[in-house]
């Protein structure tokens, strides 16, 4: 399931060339990830404090285009690796010409209340988060 959420490029994000700086990219897609959980209702809040988070543990990105002050920003996600303990986002930022901004693609993992990775509990897991793809290799749902 691909969601979209979208945002208008602030003043106070762009840098010296007068265009987003590129750590705010990483913001943007941090933004569109959590509405995105929102989207397919998952339970972040409760997750947290039951004791669990996901963590980023890397993003690749490819800075594509430069976004300007007052820019539409459409941010796209989508899962696309789910594994026993971590997963896979695909994200996109696009501009309201439906120009290509940033490409990224996200791995998170789920740890429990010691930081050790571990499954998402049975009770927060929702069917939203499982790719339209394949499961990574030697991992099940």
């Amino acid at each position: 399931m691909k969601t979209v959420a979208t945002l208008t490029v602030r003043s106070y994000e762009l840098d010296a060339y007068n265009h987003v700086n590129n750590a705010i990219y990483l913001q943007y897609l941090e933004y569109g990830r959590m509405e995105f959980l929102k989207e397919i209702n998952f339970d972040y809040i409760g997750l947290t404090k039951a004791g669990y988070a996901l963590f980023i543990t890397r993003v690749d990105i490819h800075y594509r285009k430069p976004a300007y002050l007052f820019d539409e920003l459409s941010i796209e996600v989508e899962p696309t690796k789910l594994g026993n303990v971590s997963g896979i986002f695909s994200q996109r930022i696009l501009n309201q010409h439906g120009e290509v901004c940033t490409e990224a693609e996200v791995t998170w993992c789920c740890t429990n209340a010691d930081g050790k990775p571990t499954k998402i509990p049975q009770e927060f897991y929702v069917p939203g988060l499982k790719p339209d793809t394949l499961l990574l290799e030697g991992d099940t749902p």
